[in-house]
């Protein structure tokens, strides 16, 4: 291998890897977790107040490292953004201001070198839509025939994309956004990409009743998805988790009340911020953690998914994780390279150098 790091703009990642390879991926990050060899710390954010503006702003670095052994790599991702707090509807909500800016550090395992930056826009959607993706495979009825979209940004790609990847057999899909123009241009997409029938809707309730799956990609405060609109056998997908201070929901807690198999990303994640989509059923009796599994655990066997056709299921895919960054961001690296594509840049520009005799008391 070259002694260059990598660096992959967002543009050069698009295209490198399909869905179905990363949810490939992801099966074996997370069963790597399930047999405790990859390992994860919980993500973080690091808060600090920007003075010299006209409103408040808070500076947020997002921390997510992970080490998966079976894909040799190590990553460290890690993203900026200004934020302010307002209160829409009595809850607080994160308002990013500016945009902000992703990167994905990522290491060979075996040998401690970097290997390459990856500029994390477009790998998001991607990692996300195979996590749920994965879990869906384990947990929506093989027979699914309509699934229900709420969302219809970027995110919303991603989650169709895997979807439809691990369930060709879905023949409908409606797709409910609170803009017009936005759920009648994704549905015009899905047609045209997938060639699945799909429909915009008027309202979450009509997208969820009736549907066999139903996702969310959504930046809502308030729940859209209401446990009472769900039909025997539906497959649930939420995609919020968000930190302590930021109190988002999609999904109401008669959902965790409603759903016989329960599964998330990360517990130790959903304790840590103490994710209200979760906790809220949970300081009710709706749910209890004993209830609760990991998709390491469906990876592994150790957590069995959906053995009937009239359970409901749900998936909090409740944080992203160092493990995804990993094995995504490698992946695409070694194709990039295999294509010329990208910038390489001298590997001892990140790499410490010992003391030259005589330097060793210089500063």
């Amino acid at each position: 291998m070259p002694d260059t790091v990598l660096l992959l703009r967002s543009a050069e990642t698009r295209g490198l890897v399909t869905m179905a390879e990363v949810v490939r991926l992801m099966e074996e990050a997370y069963r790597d977790l399930g047999e405790n060899r990859a390992q994860v710390l919980n993500r973080e954010w690091l808060r600090a107040p920007v003075d010299r503006h006209d409103t408040p702003l808070q500076f947020l670095l997002n921390i997510i490292p992970g080490a998966v052994p079976c894909h040799d790599a190590v990553a460290m991702r890690l993203s900026a953004r200004h934020a302010s707090f307002p209160p829409p509807g009595g809850a607080p909500r994160a308002t990013t201001t500016g945009g902000f800016s992703g990167f994905v550090l990522v290491w060979e395992l075996s040998t401690r070198r970097l290997l390459g930056i990856v500029q994390d826009d477009a790998v998001s959607p991607l990692r996300v839509g195979a996590t749920s993706a994965l879990a869906a495979r384990f947990l929506c009825r093989a027979d699914a025939a309509v699934a229900g979209m709420i969302g219809a940004g970027r995110q919303a790609v991603g989650q169709v994309t895997g979807l439809l990847t691990v369930r060709p057999g879905i023949r409908e899909l409606k797709v409910y956004s609170p803009t017009p123009q936005r759920r009648e241009r994704f549905a015009a997409w899905v047609n045209e990409s997938f060639g699945v029938k799909a429909r915009a809707v008027d309202s979450a309730e009509t997208c969820v009743r009736g549907s066999d799956v139903v996702f969310t990609a959504t930046n809502a405060v308030d729940p859209v998805v209401r446990g009472a609109w769900l039909e025997e056998g539906v497959h649930v997908c939420g995609m919020i988790g968000t930190p302590h201070y930021d109190t988002r929901r999609e999904l109401d807690d008669d959902v965790g009340r409603r759903a016989d198999i329960v599964v998330v990303n990360s517990i130790a994640q959903a304790r840590h911020d103490a994710q209200a989509e979760l906790l809220n059923p949970i300081r009710k009796g709706y749910l209890s953690w004993d209830r609760v599994s990991e998709l390491a655990e469906l990876c592994t066997g150790r957590a069995a998914g959906r053995v009937g056709a009239r359970q409901i299921t749900w998936h909090s895919n409740n944080t992203g994780m160092g493990i995804q960054f990993a094995s995504i961001c490698r992946r695409m690296i070694e194709i990039a390279r295999s294509r010329g594509v990208g910038t390489e840049l001298p590997g001892d520009y990140f790499a410490a150098q010992g003391s030259a005799a005589g330097d060793q008391f210089r500063l």
